[in-house]
């Protein structure tokens, strides 16, 4: 592709018009090329994802936004400078220094040889660690689909294990931008033994873009007559160190977004503020899924169990309840609970109780119109009492109601908030106190969640 302008032309401007819906309504043929090339065209959405980004900022902020970008181009990378600028319910997109690179590809030093020389097979990753490459020879004979596993996470193929020190080598790979080295796996197909090995790959910027990697298997790791680990498994080595690699600086992120929505340091304008509320929420969901993951390595042992001891699941109910009370009025929803003269004698983990509880009735609320109520009670059944949390939702249909007690399912991932671990894990937690977790509901008439457990 040529920049605008010919041979002289990397500092030429192209022009182009993108109307309130995101559809590009003009451009100049440099720009329009570039569109036609992603898969785009005059009158339909603006098909390029780095000059949409820019122009759906500007439009939100209301402001002229300016910042430079690298868009992938055939066989060459374009870095261009943007500015966006807002016209009404219109945007003008000026594009200038186009400049051309060949795409980055990894050095053929003597290191990297002898590492390929070495490797039974090869993959790469992009900056999300999703697979962009594996070597296709490599599926049929280690039992595993190259083609279907392109643009799923790097943990879809493996499972990651830790070294002597409970440490992640490829955690560190990421947090120094260092080769990694050694990270020993297993094929979750297979559960065999591989050691990974990888060079950095580095954007025209010099940010870290991916890993270029090599597998070697690795027989000798396993032990003698040790059978295939389960592929969905989740070591303790690995929670505990995602757990350290993550929470401190995900809880960093979300007190400086929290402190910016609240405009500690002086007022700013109402888009950041909403900007900061995004980031703070998403880190929030975060740590949940951080904390439901080391809940999830820790239930699905093979020795979990919990000690029962006497507990009132009306007066757990009701703590319940007290605890959401703010989230409840901040979302119009009332909270129905049961009295205080109202008892329900069982057997349970108090702790483990009030956690399935909170997860009931928070989804509850989450799927409560404005207006409506969540009604909490508790009863009798046959040698069990039960706490029931009703909601006028939207509903389940019968088709998902077995389904959202699997891990990571979800009735709608569209939905803001959950990750589909919840139900899964309050099941679990359930089944393990000799009780159980159960739903009635019809779509479009809400949903009843029923805790039971031992009477005594």
């Amino acid at each position: 592709m040529m920049a605008p302008g010919g041979d002289g032309g990397a500092q030429a401007v192209a022009h182009a018009v993108i109307d309130a819906e995101g559809i590009l309504i003009s451009a100049e043929p440099a720009i329009d090329a570039l569109n036609r090339r992603a898969g785009g065209a005059l009158g339909e959405p603006l098909a390029v994802p780095q000059l949409a980004t820019v122009v759906r900022l500007a439009r939100r902020l209301g402001i002229v936004v300016s910042r430079s970008v690298t868009v992938a181009d055939e066989d060459a990378d374009i870095t261009l400078w943007l500015r966006a600028q807002p016209e009404g319910g219109r945007v003008r997109l000026a594009a200038s220094g186009w400049h051309e690179q060949r795409p980055w590809r990894p050095a053929d030093d003597g290191e990297m040889q002898a590492a390929r020389a070495e490797a039974d097979w090869r993959w790469e990753t992009d900056a999300g660690l999703r697979l962009t490459f594996l070597s296709l020879d490599a599926g049929p004979r280690y039992g595993f689909d190259a083609l279907a596993l392109l643009g799923q996470p790097l943990t879809a193929l493996f499972t990651l294990e830790a070294d002597g020190q409970g440490d992640l080598p490829i955690l560190g790979a990421l947090a120094r931008r260092r080769p990694l080295d050694g990270q020993r796996a297993r094929l979750k197909t297979s559960g065999r033994c591989v050691r990974l090995s990888a060079a950095i790959h580095r954007d025209g910027q010099g940010m870290f873009a991916g890993f270029v990697g090599t597998a070697r298997m690795d027989e000798e790791g396993e032990p003698a007559g040790s059978a295939p680990v389960d592929g969905t498994a989740l070591t303790a080595t690995f929670t505990a160190g995602l757990d350290r690699a993550l929470r401190t600086p995900l809880a960093r992120i979300v007190a400086s977004a929290d402190s910016i929505q609240a405009q500690t340091d002086g007022p700013m304008l109402h888009d950041y503020t909403d900007y900061a509320a995004d980031i703070a929420t998403a880190g929030r969901h975060l740590l949940g899924l951080v904390d439901h993951l080391v809940e999830l390595q820790a239930i699905e042992q093979p020795d979990f169990a919990l000690r029962p001891e006497p507990i009132d699941l009306a007066d757990v109910a009701r703590r319940a309840a007290g605890l959401l009370a703010v989230r409840a009025d901040s979302a119009g929803v009332r909270i129905a609970r049961p009295g205080f003269e109202a008892s329900g004698p069982a057997w349970g983990d108090f702790g483990r109780v009030l956690q399935i509880l909170l997860n009931l009735i928070g989804n509850a609320l989450r799927y409560s119109p404005h207006g409506e109520a969540v009604t909490v009670s508790v009863g009798q059944g046959e040698g069990c009492v039960c706490v029931r949390v009703a909601d006028r939702g939207k509903g389940i249909a019968p088709a998902d109601q077995m389904r959202i007690f699997e891990k990571f399912e979800r009735v709608d991932p569209s939905e803001p908030g959950g990750n589909g671990l919840g139900l899964y894990i309050a099941r679990r937690l359930a089944r393990a106190m000799g009780g159980d977790l159960t739903v009635e509901s019809a779509a479009g008439e809400g949903a009843t969640f029923t805790l039971s457990l031992p009477e005594r």
